[in-house]
């Protein structure tokens, strides 16, 4: 008889519990048409979803607050990933407050455990917007953020790309890139964390670039003057070909060497390709020279040939009429010295054949009038 007795109350206590808690649901759902009535008859009984818009608006505001001082004071990019996630909470204990509540603030609770807000639409509606500009800044600062690391990443490889790089064309897209990561990082939005990243390594990164492309620049100079210096001396070895030549000849060769020469001086030791300038400056200086000796033994040749010639023809002026024996010792001593003249022309000239002639007629010449 007890336990039905007992068991009997603990069911009408748990009947009435769950009704009274389900009551309490029911009239703090967070419909005006419920809660105005109650709340001007029995406003403690709305005691529990005041006490939990008091906490989501606390929390609300203090992770608004905490993503805003974070968002506006970035020292790393962790900053902007946590002030995103207090973003979302704020976001979620905004949307945990009764939003058809507005306007209607909870005076008995807040004469009781006082309250340090007013629920107003202003307020609601300045917690929205506040909340919507963090997520645009967040938005913002997580694709500058992303955009930086993928242009330095593609800096990296295109400097990588041209270390490696042996074709001039390989070298020219790796450059090409390289610049295209440059402008990709001047272009972040200015007022964003990856954009004051950037800034404090754009000068570094673009010392590297210049430095690169002007040793490309010099190296492309240095290789101009050396392929110049070499069609000098290319034209110059094929006009010089096959001597001997006349002193014009020599002297157009030698001017064409020394235009080679001239441009290798102008190739310093600071520049690219200054070893090859040098080895080759010292050939051409070399050719230099023994076309200069060349010039000089056409010029003496020939000097030489037009003043046997003339002696030759005095010879034969002055003996014309046949060589007297009285004038014996002067005819020998004309021609002797003529056959010495005609020996300085020297082998290897334009004078050389026509000396050998006219040298070995002197001879005969001598032997004839010694025999008489």
């Amino acid at each position: 008889m007890k336990l039905k007795l007992i068991a009997w109350c603990l069911g009408i206590t748990t009947v009435t519990t769950a009704g009274l808690m389900g009551f309490m649901y029911l009239v703090n759902l967070p419909y005006p048409m419920i809660r105005r009535p109650v709340s001007k008859v029995a406003p403690l009984l709305l005691l529990p979803s005041y006490i939990q818009m008091d906490h989501h608006y606390r929390e609300a505001i203090a992770h608004v607050e905490q993503s805003d001082q974070l968002i506006n004071n970035v020292s790393s990019f962790e900053d902007i990933k946590l002030g995103e996630d207090k973003v979302k909470l704020a976001q979620e204990n905004l949307d945990k407050l009764p939003v058809s509540f507005i306007g209607y603030q909870p005076t008995r609770y807040c004469q009781m455990f006082g309250c340090s807000w007013k629920f107003t639409i202003d307020e609601f509606e300045s917690a929205r917007k506040k909340i919507g500009r963090m997520e645009a800044v967040i938005f913002q600062e997580t694709n500058a953020y992303n955009a930086y690391q993928q242009a330095e990443n593609n800096l990296q490889q295109a400097k990588d790309n041209y270390q490696q790089a042996i074709k001039l064309e390989e070298q020219q897209n790796s450059l090409k890139n390289w610049q295209n990561s440059l402008d990709e990082l001047k272009q972040l939005p200015a007022q964003t964390f990856a954009a004051s990243l950037a800034s404090s390594k754009l000068n570094s990164y673009e010392r590297d670039f210049q430095l690169v492309t002007g040793t490309i620049t010099g190296n492309k100079k240095t290789n101009t003057i050396i392929s110049v210096a070499k069609t000098f001396s290319s034209s110059s070895s094929n006009l010089c070909e096959n001597p001997p030549h006349s002193v014009d000849k020599w002297q157009e060769c030698q001017a064409l060497l020394q235009k080679a020469i001239n441009r290798l001086e102008t190739i310093s030791q600071q520049d690219i390709g200054y070893v090859e300038a040098q080895s080759l400056l010292a050939e051409y200086e070399t050719n230099h020279s023994i076309i200069k000796l060349k010039l000089k033994r056409e010029k003496e040749s020939v000097i030489a040939l037009e003043t046997a010639k003339k002696e030759i023809n005095n010879i034969q002026q002055k003996f014309a009429n046949g060589v007297a024996s009285n004038d014996y010792q002067f005819f020998v001593s004309e021609m002797q010295q003529t056959i010495e003249i005609l020996k300085k022309v020297q082998p290897e000239t334009t004078s050389y054949n026509e000396a050998q002639t006219l040298l070995k007629l002197a001879q005969a010449k001598l032997r004839e009038v010694a025999k008489n």
